[in-house]
């Protein structure tokens, strides 16, 4: 059986809690009905203020109560959107690739990161989650035996946000990708553009946005229609809401998407316990807890 794509989305709340107009609302004819299929989970963990990236991340690749970790007195607090000291003790013990790489199982991170990018984080380190992760476990980033993914999908990276792939290409990307899946356990794509683009929200947010969002979630079916077609499992996951409301530049508390294809989803209630199920997959169930 081949390995798990996971197509993990940053700051991309569920339809359902979604307002009327948002980018959900279109045709998308791979994406939506698995999302549809899927489960809508908690991202606030019982804990007030507005999730956050480096928390709800570390929930996912952990299946640990990462919020509860932040805060004092085990109040918990929503932290992010880089890990701090507190969040990365925990990945470098418990994040998913960290366990993968321990048990002799294969995992790699899919995203093209730039020089420019290795060249800041040489002189500042502040890596997300998902890099950190990786990085933790010793794995390299930009593994050159695999396909190499624009965590951007096919778009620019600053208004008004073009296209610089078309969706066939992306398609064939998404293809790529499946086929690399039958040599590996987990491939991952942490795809951060839909909260760059969900932090550009406002009441009075120019059109160019709401059509950059809608072609980004364009993008997103495309590619997930190639991996599909190519026989490829996947899963898609949010660390938080943000883009499915366009109206504001803020985080939200709308329950995001937990979804998939050749994958059991199980009955998680919120991220942390999703975090859980996905660690179950590879048999590491034991190894997580709350």
């Amino acid at each position: 059986m081949s390995g798990v794509i996971w197509l993990a989305l940053d700051g991309v709340g569920h339809p359902e809690d979604a307002p009327s107009g948002s980018v959900w609302e279109q045709d998308l004819p791979t994406l939506r009905p698995i999302i549809d299929a899927g489960l809508a989970l908690d991202t606030t963990l019982g804990v007030a203020g507005l999730p956050q990236s480096g928390t709800g991340q570390s929930c996912w690749l952990t299946g640990q109560d990462a919020v509860r970790r932040m805060g004092k007195g085990g109040a918990g607090e929503h932290f992010g959107p880089h890990p701090g000291p507190t969040l990365q003790a925990l990945l470098r013990e418990s994040a998913l690739p960290v366990r993968l790489k321990q048990a002799g199982l294969s995992a790699a991170l899919l995203n093209f990161y730039p020089q420019g990018y290795f060249a800041a984080h040489a002189k500042r380190p502040r890596y997300g989650c998902f890099p950190f992760s990786f990085l933790a476990a010793g794995l390299a980033l930009n593994p050159p035996d695999l396909p190499s993914i624009s965590p951007t999908l096919g778009l620019r990276y600053g208004s008004p946000w073009t296209a610089t792939q078309t969706l066939s290409e992306l398609a064939h990307a998404g293809e790529e990708v499946a086929r690399a899946a039958q040599h590996r356990d987990l491939l991952v794509l942490d795809l951060w553009l839909s909260d760059l683009l969900g932090h550009e929200g406002k009441p009075d947010a120019p059109p160019e946005l709401g059509a950059a969002g809608r072609r980004y979630m364009q993008h997103l079916d495309a590619f997930l229609g190639g991996v599909l077609g190519a026989g490829g499992r996947a899963v898609i996951s949010s660390d938080h809401g943000n883009f499915e409301d366009l109206r504001v530049k803020s985080h939200t508390t709308a329950r995001v998407p937990f979804a998939g294809s050749g994958v059991d989803l199980g009955r998680p209630r919120d991220i942390m316990q999703a975090g859980a199920v996905m660690a179950g997959w590879f048999g590491l169930l034991e190894r997580v807890g709350g």
